[in-house]
């Protein structure tokens, strides 16, 4: 069933806020993830009324039937986006469209229904609005965006639910790398993959961030922080990381980053260095990588920087790669200019600090 053309948010405020006071004590130090708002937006989907009962209500637990059809089958897409304080005191999102059609394109891959543009924009927009006093004004202080939606519907059998749950709750966040972004290690997995051909890797599903757990689990234990994976089918074009697309520079100015091909989540972050790389007359390939040649071309110093990119971190840089066979150093092991500079401009165009040419940023007020 299509949706309607309007669909009005009821308003129902929390009748058990945070003080004032208790607000500006947890943004002293949020960290990421951990520090939640006083409301959630919600919209409710069936076949048979379509999108309905949109709302912002207070943030509560959810009661779940145990049959639920998510808790057995797995239907289930989120997002992850910002809502960021300007310098000259606004508020704005970055590219929700993008996000919006991100999501519609993740619906669409586990057989959900796809919410209209306007309803996402909309739900989150109104959600920041209510909250925009819980965006901590700290350097790199943001309020976290989860857009996210289930299969609701109570029955037990293979079939596409008839009913589901659309949600987006919000978090007060610091930098997710305090001190700034520090270079990173890599653990490059071997025996584990990440996506298919034919699979959900370009959705936004949590079952793909499931399926990276352990592969992470295992790069903590050879003291690297996060893990990369390979293409499932060879074992050895370059993809993505655990959450993060990765990039790769060389000696001669240019870019390189893994092409969408079906297996590997098409970032936002991603786009928009492309873009801004682009833009200031860089070469940027999207093309495969092997770990072969990434390892050879951080010997010979041909590769001079790596980064990995996403919407929590924005810009990472890749200080060394650790495998079975050994541990090999790119450039000097620490940030790198170019990654620098490309992290300082997007991060300047989303705080309000320099022009927008683009467009991305939708301001809220």
């Amino acid at each position: 069933m299509e949706a309607p053309q309007a669909l009005t948010f009821r308003f129902d405020p929390s009748a058990t806020p945070v003080a004032a006071s208790e607000r500006a004590a947890r943004l002293v130090d949020p960290g990421f993830g951990r520090v939640f708002t006083d409301h959630m937006a919600l919209i409710r989907y069936s076949d048979d009324k379509g999108w309905h009962d949109a709302q912002i209500t207070a943030r509560a637990p959810l009661s779940v039937d145990p049959a639920a059809s998510v808790l057995h089958y797995a239907q289930e897409i989120f997002e992850g986006m910002k809502a960021y304080r300007l310098a000259d005191g606004g508020t704005a999102l970055f590219r929700p469209e993008a996000n919006a059609r991100r999501f519609q394109d993740s619906a669409r891959r586990m057989a959900m229904p796809e919410l209209p543009e306007k309803l996402f924009l909309e739900s989150v927009e109104r959600l920041v609005e209510i909250e925009r006093d819980w965006i901590p004004e700290q350097d790199g202080g943001a309020l976290y965006l989860r857009p996210f939606m289930f299969a609701s519907e109570v029955f037990l059998g293979v079939k596409p639910s008839a009913e589901y749950l659309y949600m987006v709750i919000a978090s007060s966040v610091g930098a997710y790398f305090k001190g700034g972004a520090p270079a990173v290690s890599i653990w490059v997995s071997q025996g584990y993959t990440r996506a298919a051909p034919g699979g959900t890797g370009a959705a936004k599903c949590g079952g793909n961030y499931a399926a990276s757990l352990l592969a992470q689990k295992e790069a903590i234990a050879n003291g690297c922080d996060q893990v990369v994976f390979l293409d499932a089918v060879e074992r050895r074009w370059v993809e993505e990381l655990g959450g993060m697309n990765v990039f790769f520079v060389f000696d001669d100015g240019s870019l390189v980053t893994p092409p969408l091909t079906g297996t590997i989540l098409p970032g936002i972050t991603r786009d928009s260095i492309l873009t801004i790389a682009r833009a200031q007359g860089l070469t940027v390939r999207e093309e495969p990588y092997a770990i072969d040649q990434w390892r050879a071309d951080a010997a010979s110093g041909r590769l001079v920087e790596a980064f990995a990119c996403g919407t929590a971190a924005v810009v990472t840089p890749i200080g060394s790669v650790a495998e079975p066979a050994g541990r090999f150093t790119i450039g000097s092991g620490g940030p790198g200019q170019l990654t620098t500079r490309l992290r300082e401009q997007l991060v300047a165009i989303q705080r309000g600090q320099a022009p927008d040419p683009h467009g991305w940023m939708r301001r809220l007020g």
